[in-house]
């Protein structure tokens, strides 16, 4: 297996598609956000949001897969599992509940696309095709769940000081802590189906090629 193969090439495309498209979605959030009235008020919460921080692991996960298509490595297996995981939560968290609650403007309305809906689906289709795979193990599951843990521990405890949250269903200056933590809890539940789903679908689908010994990778 070369990187000129017809799986290196696909796998390429398809994580720069994921790349290009957070990035792009994040830039024009993080303009809106220095050109607005509060800077310093506008970054943090901007940096709060699920969304944005999700992502940024997809960039991330993207970029380092773009440059070397088979990577390893247990670390890196949590950071690729903790963005695709993380990237499907936002994609159908918001498309079940936050659809639709905002006016956008046109450049809203494009980063808003390319950040709820081309890097979930992009993330999630680079991942089934080319992969790279089998990595998921038990460890690999549960250190990918101390991420999601902090930002809610993050969440609820900064929203306590300066009554903000992120979203409608964490607000509970809104609607109580009580149903707040409970509808926390529903998306903790779909991160760990999601979690296993994964794992499990993983050991069905066949393992994407490796280069051969002595070959050189990006």
């Amino acid at each position: 297996m070369t990187d000129g193969s017809p799986h290196y090439v696909l796998a390429r495309t398809l994580h720069a598609v994921v790349l290009v498209a957070a990035v792009v979605g994040l830039s024009m959030e993080l303009v809106r956000a220095l050109t607005s009235d509060d800077v310093g008020t506008r970054l943090v919460r901007l940096f709060s949001y699920f969304t944005i921080q999700s992502n940024i692991l997809a960039a991330v996960a993207a970029g380092m897969l773009l440059w070397r298509p088979d990577r390893r490595g247990r670390v890196f297996a949590v950071l690729r599992l903790d963005a695709l995981l993380c990237i499907a939560v936002t994609g159908i968290v918001y498309h079940a509940v936050l659809s639709g609650l905002q006016d956008l403007t046109a450049a809203g309305a494009l980063s808003n696309l390319l950040l709820h809906t081309v890097v979930p689906v992009g993330t999630v289709v680079a991942w089934l095709l080319v992969g790279p795979r089998p990595r998921l193990s038990p460890a690999v599951v549960g250190w990918s769940l101390v991420y999601p843990l902090g930002w809610i521990a993050y969440t609820f405890l900064r929203g306590a000081i300066v009554d903000w949250y992120p979203y409608p269903f964490l607000d509970v200056s809104e609607i109580g802590l009580r149903s707040a933590l409970v509808r926390t809890g529903v998306v903790a539940v779909i991160f760990l189906v999601l979690a296993f789903a994964a794992r499990a679908l993983e050991r069905l689908l066949p393992p994407a090629p490796r280069p051969v010994r002595g070959t050189v990778t990006a």
